[in-house]
């Protein structure tokens, strides 16, 4: 009985967390013409595919008006290349960067290195919102508005998270592999680089696919320093694309359709690295 509890609470979590998403298909099937006629329904009466055609600019503005859209239309293949050179330029060298930090705080002894963790560890309670404006003062006077690299400096270096995290990791590798290499005249850089980073490659792929998770739905950054269409990402360029709708009529199945591309690949990297996420929240530093 207590199993199949446990079972049926499970599904029905499931069941709750994916329904948003099959909502959102279910919209973004649904002709303009029956979104409100059909509400009830949990499946579009004449499913069609014309709302991901007009939101990858595949028809003519008339088109798109006789199918029941507002006629807007964004570079939709330009918006995600920028939101992958994002989220990938964030994803690469915060992890590479957290992972020296993880380690110099796991392995290394120098003065003041508990304080230094310690300070790390309570900027975790601070709110990022707390940070915004701080930064987005310093990356205007440093001229890089509407640059990608603005973008992403505020991330690019750490976050407290990723840096605990990886050094849990690293406290759980036995010191004896790490002896063993310094009796063959292996130094600090070539440990760091040649033993334990082949050796954390679950922690790694994790701490980068939860980065490219964060960056890739991150809006309100993206919309305050990368409004020009060079650095526009993908959740400002939906955003532009509903802005440009009638006030009075919404285009919900176009932004729907757009939502549904712009998940996809998100949900192709959790599908190819799911498991190897999984596995690594099971090392013993996190015990």
């Amino acid at each position: 009985m207590g199993r199949g509890a446990s079972w049926a609470v499970l599904v029905l979590a499931v069941a709750v967390t994916i329904f948003p998403f099959y909502w959102m298909v279910r919209t973004a099937l649904t002709p303009a013409a029956d979104l409100y006629r059909d509400s009830t329904s949990l499946w579009p009466h004449h499913p069609t595919l014309i709302n991901f055609r007009r939101v990858l600019g595949l028809v003519d503005a008339r088109q798109a008006r006789s199918a029941g859209g507002s006629g807007a239309q964004i570079d939709f293949l330009r918006y995600t290349l920028n939101s992958m050179i994002y989220s990938g330029l964030i994803a690469v060298v915060q992890t590479f960067c957290c992972a020296m930090a993880g380690y110099a705080f796991a392995r290394l002894r120098f003065p003041g290195r508990d304080l230094a963790f310690g300070v790390m560890v309570a900027a975790l309670m601070v709110p990022p919102i707390f940070t915004l404006l701080p930064n987005f003062v310093l990356v205007k006077q440093l001229g890089m508005l509407n640059t990608m690299q603005g973008m992403a400096l505020p991330s690019l270096l750490m976050t407290p998270f990723a840096v605990f995290f990886l050094r849990q990791f690293f406290l759980s590798i036995p010191r004896d592999v790490e002896e063993a290499a310094t009796l063959e005249g292996i130094g600090p850089w070539g440990m760091f680089w040649r033993i334990v980073l082949p050796m954390s490659r679950g922690p790694l792929i994790t701490v980068g696919l939860t980065t490219v998770v964060w960056s890739w739905k991150d809006y309100l950054w993206p919309l305050l320093v990368g409004k020009g269409e060079g650095s526009r990402v993908l959740t400002v360029g939906l955003g532009v694309f509903l802005q440009q709708s009638p006030n009075t009529a919404p285009d919900w199945t176009g932004l729907m359709a757009g939502s549904v591309i712009s998940v996809l690949p998100v949900l192709v990297l959790l599908l190819f690295l799911g498991r190897r996420l999984v596995q690594s929240l099971n090392f013993s530093g996190m015990k």
